[in-house]
């Protein structure tokens, strides 16, 4: 990887770590504890072979976790051996990125509140999504700069959001519009916010992790402007997916 790629994963994993991780080899095993496939999958860190597959396969099934192998730009030979062990493709992301300037904007005082810990609203928003508490602790291990953003509307909380930086680099994750409030701009409105709260950390950049089958939000984020630097995806054992 460049080593513009390599400070975006950086990035990635500090705002959004693994409760643990586990040397292998030449696998980083990450332990995840419920927290979801970016905290519970492995990546090669050093040259491997592949007879060193089924130790990477043992360390996950000893933490409980699924057979899932983190890939990313470069690692064709890895894709490859482990296509012909069964592991199919899933979950392609892009990681988008713009200018923490390019959305910075005027907002009401009330429109988007950051808040640390999340209030219980808030969690309650995350939940109706299916983000719940294993992920919640994921946001608390982060240990840079951090909030939950709270986005409000006619006087009431419809969407949160969490943001943390690492270094220049701010992340959006786990963002989520309660269905009634959505197609009304509010995740732009909720970028924006997050944009603020970035630049008075100094962040120079935002960068959020986009499913790439995921055509609204593909199509919000390059509408703000935002645009892909890279990407990874999973390979999971078939049968486990």
């Amino acid at each position: 990887m460049s080593l513009r790629e390599t400070a975006l994963f950086d990035a990635i994993e500090a705002t959004w770590p693994a409760a643990a991780l586990h040397s292998h080899g030449p696998w980083l095993v990450r332990e995840g504890r419920g927290g979801g496939k970016r905290v519970s999958s492995v990546s090669a860190v050093r040259d491997w072979e592949p007879d060193d597959i089924p130790a990477a396969e043992a360390a996950l099934a000893k933490l409980g976790q699924e057979p899932l192998f983190q890939l990313r730009h470069g690692e064709a030979a890895l894709d490859a051996e482990l296509a012909a062990r069964g592991y199919d493709v899933i979950d392609p992301v892009d990681v988008l990125t713009c200018p923490v300037s390019t959305l910075t904007a005027d907002l009401g005082r009330l429109d988007t509140i950051p808040s640390w810990p999340p209030l219980a609203v808030q969690a309650e928003i995350w939940a109706s999504g299916g983000i719940g508490p294993a992920r919640l602790a994921v946001m608390e291990r982060a240990t840079g700069p951090k909030t939950a953003l709270m986005g409000r509307h006619r006087d009431r909380p419809i969407a949160t959001g969490f943001i943390a930086c690492h270094g220049p680099i701010a992340m959006l994750h786990a963002l989520e519009v309660v269905p009634e409030a959505r197609r009304q701009g509010i995740a732009r409105k909720m970028m924006q916010g997050a944009a603020n709260w970035a630049a008075r950390q100094n962040a120079r950049e935002i960068a959020v992790l986009v499913v790439r089958t995921n055509e609204a939000a593909q199509s919000l984020y390059r509408s703000l402007g935002m645009s892909p630097e890279s990407h990874y995806f999973y390979r999971i054992k078939k049968g486990h997916a």
